[in-house]
């Protein structure tokens, strides 16, 4: 009997000599005022509508330390899907729409073999349209702020179109980065005053919404030329992207709704309560994902870059194990996230490459674009400048959607009734 206790023991320290081996490690890391890409670059640029956000104190925060971790954050171990160099959204609220524009962009290669660029801030413009539409529509009840989500982007071509990006750049004034603070604030105060005179006058609100907008980032081109032939929003999109809204759809995955069926996506940035996402189980989920980039496809992809795991050193992301052991991420550990707020929908990125198996642990990487200023703070000569990688765990617990063709997921949507 006590050997077999002598063993039992031995077996325990060892074991657990074994697993503290693979520990994740935490350290405190101090945000010094005046430091990073936003500092430096985009308040630079803005200072003049922003200058009282870069007075804020510098703070203490708990993060994974990487260092010294053998990791994949180099882009050319990746098997990579085209798209264009990474652009900065500055400090607006639209990483929705710089995500899956480019996105888009990557399709427009994929299915027309061309290379172009296109307008994120046009698609803003007439979301912030249909924002104070709503807004006025629904007397106050709805939301009205700089958010939205990916799925956003064919909603708005459907109606208004797509124009290139050198025609509408939202950037004037000699502006470098994107800023629409003051502009939303000035939007706000103006539909908030509508609200308190109880004067819901739809065409007199958006003809006021879109004077602000056009003093703040400009007015948008009803015409222009591509190739020599001249265009409409509507006909660039139909006749030169040849791009269909409807082909393409949103994969979400929470145990809140029914699986297999078609739901509303109930976060902030759904503001239009949209009910078309096809919501899946987590292991569906990611087998999904995981064929569509090895089959050629990028996606649009959301959810919480607010982690410790999510390091603005080294750029990547992974879940800690004094967080969660790998073996006990599953749709549980993901919807108790959701449920209590440790999972927040809070950034839009294109995934646009992956790393199999790196080293035999049979787990992928992903190669990430990224629109925010995060991922900048490397130095704009460093090849990660504005992209990320990101640990298969990660995407697991902490990504909830991503938008990608029909055709890249067509078994799963076969299951949908």
């Amino acid at each position: 009997m006590n050997k077999i206790l002598l063993t039992i023991g031995l077996f325990a320290v060892l074991t657990l000599n074994s697993l503290a081996q693979n520990v994740s490690k935490g350290k405190i890391i101090t945000e010094v005022k005046g430091k990073g890409f936003y500092i430096e670059s985009i308040l630079k640029d803005v200072s003049a509508i922003e200058e009282k956000q870069a007075e804020k104190e510098p703070y203490k925060r708990f993060v994974m330390d990487q260092s010294g971790m053998n990791l994949p954050n180099n882009q050319a171990l990746y098997k990579t899907v085209w798209s264009n160099t990474t652009q900065s959204q500055g400090n607006a609220g639209t990483c929705w729409s710089f995500s899956t524009t480019s996105f888009y962009e990557s399709e427009v290669l994929r299915l027309q073999n061309k290379k172009v660029e296109i307008s994120e801030i046009y698609t803003a413009y007439c979301e912030y349209i249909e924002k104070a539409r709503r807004f006025i529509e629904k007397r106050g009840n709805s939301v009205f702020s700089e958010g939205s989500e990916g799925n956003a982007v064919a909603r708005i071509m459907k109606i208004y179109g797509a124009v290139p990006d050198e025609s509408f750049t939202g950037l004037i004034d000699g502006r470098k980065f994107h800023s629409h603070a003051k502009m939303v604030e000035e939007m706000t105060a103006f539909l908030n005053s509508m609200k308190t005179s109880n004067a819901w006058n739809v065409e007199y609100g958006l003809e006021t919404i879109k004077s602000i907008m056009n003093h703040y980032i400009g007015v948008p081109p009803t015409e222009f030329v591509v190739d020599g032939k001249t265009f409409t929003p509507k006909t660039y999109l139909k006749d030169y992207l040849k791009i269909n809204p409807d082909d393409y759809v949103e994969i979400l995955s929470y145990k809140q709704e029914p699986y297999w069926q078609q739901v509303e996506y109930k976060v902030t940035d759904n503001w239009w309560h949209n009910k078309e996402y096809y919501n899946v189980p987590l292991d569906d989920f990611m087998d999904a994902l995981k064929k569509a980039i090895k089959s050629g496809y990028t996606m649009s992809i959301g959810g919480d870059v607010s982690e410790s795991g999510f390091s603005r050193e080294t750029n990547c992301a992974l879940i800690p194990d004094y967080d969660i052991p790998s073996a006990y991420i599953n749709e549980d550990a993901r919807q108790f996230r959701f449920s209590n707020e440790t999972t927040t929908d809070d950034h839009g990125m294109q995934l646009i490459g992956y790393l199999e198996n790196y080293k035999g642990s049979g787990k992928d990487w992903f190669l990430i674009k990224d629109s925010s200023s995060g991922s900048r703070n490397v130095g704009s000569d460093n090849p990660n400048f504005g992209y990320y990688f990101f640990h298969e765990d990660y995407i697991k617990l902490k990504m909830m959607g991503f938008t990608v063709h029909k055709d890249a997921v067509k078994e799963l949507l076969k299951k949908f009734k």
